[in-house]
């Protein structure tokens, strides 16, 4: 059974609307040139919750700027982290070192850190528990064209993940090599080679982790993460503060957007 995700949105708003070619764009507010008090960003949710599923999102352009904290990802706030946290993808600032796709959760799930994963990314941490390392979760760390301005030149792409009891996976494929079964609908796993972020059950109970989780895509600005001045000053064009940055620099957050061609789920019936 598949299911077509639909943004509904005034088109007059300032962070979010739905394009003449009917895609779907979040944005950071740039009308405030003197935002001291904060800048306007966007974050959207699903109704529908998921458990298990085949998630193909269909994306044109990511965020990227220095402050930024762009993610695509899903979750159970309500109950965070208890049903689990799937980054699908996630960066910070420039967005210039590739996308990490990472998994959060309570004590207890370990991914990788004995056994040997089918997939193309790198894998940066292990335990997906919230309470190790700040809650850096169990990463993998896509190429540096995979999110970003590199990712946007190419025309974005397609990210798809198969959530199930037996793991997670994710695929990234480029505007000009998305398969053909995606683009007719019929989405096959399959036949699309090695995943470049595989997440096995193999040390976690993924079916007891992650569930009743909703899609959620945001644009946060500094934070825990892109906010550290270790990070935010680890690129060279992000120089001074990072609140500096976002009060006083309307004009860098033009790149500062999500479009979505589309968003689809589909489960077995």
């Amino acid at each position: 059974m598949a299911q077509n995700l639909t943004l509904t949105s005034n088109t007059t708003s300032p962070t979010h609307t739905l394009s003449s070619d009917g895609t779907a764009i979040l944005r950071v507010d740039t009308s405030d040139k003197n935002a001291t008090t904060g800048r306007r960003s966007v974050r959207i949710t699903s109704k529908s919750t998921y458990t298990t599923g085949l998630f193909i999102f269909d994306v044109l352009h990511s965020p990227y700027g220095c402050s930024t904290w762009p993610a695509l990802w899903l979750s159970d706030i309500a109950n965070w982290p208890l049903n689990g946290e799937v980054d699908v993808m996630e960066t910070v600032n420039m967005g210039d070192t590739g996308n990490q796709m990472t998994l959060h959760t309570t004590k207890g799930c370990e991914i990788g850190k004995s056994r040997k994963r089918k997939q193309t990314g790198a894998a940066m941490s292990y335990d997906c528990f919230n309470g190790t390392n700040s809650n850096e979760g169990c990463g993998v760390r896509g190429p540096t064209d995979s999110f970003g301005e590199a990712f946007n030149n190419k025309g974005g792409g397609v990210y798809a993940m198969e959530l199930r009891a037996e793991g997670i996976r994710l695929w990234m494929f480029d505007r000009d090599a998305i398969p053909t079964d995606i683009e007719n609908k019929k989405p096959d796993p399959s036949s699309w080679g090695t995943a470049l972020a595989d997440f096995p059950n193999l040390e976690c109970d993924i079916g007891s982790h992650f569930k009743n989780m909703s899609i959620i895509a945001n644009i946060d600005l500094c934070g825990d993460w892109a906010g550290q001045a270790s990070v935010f000053n680890e690129n060279p064009q992000c120089t001074g503060l990072c609140t500096d940055w976002v009060a006083d620099r309307a004009e860098e957050f033009e790149k500062a957007y999500w479009e979505f061609g589309g968003f689809w789920v589909y489960e077995k019936a």
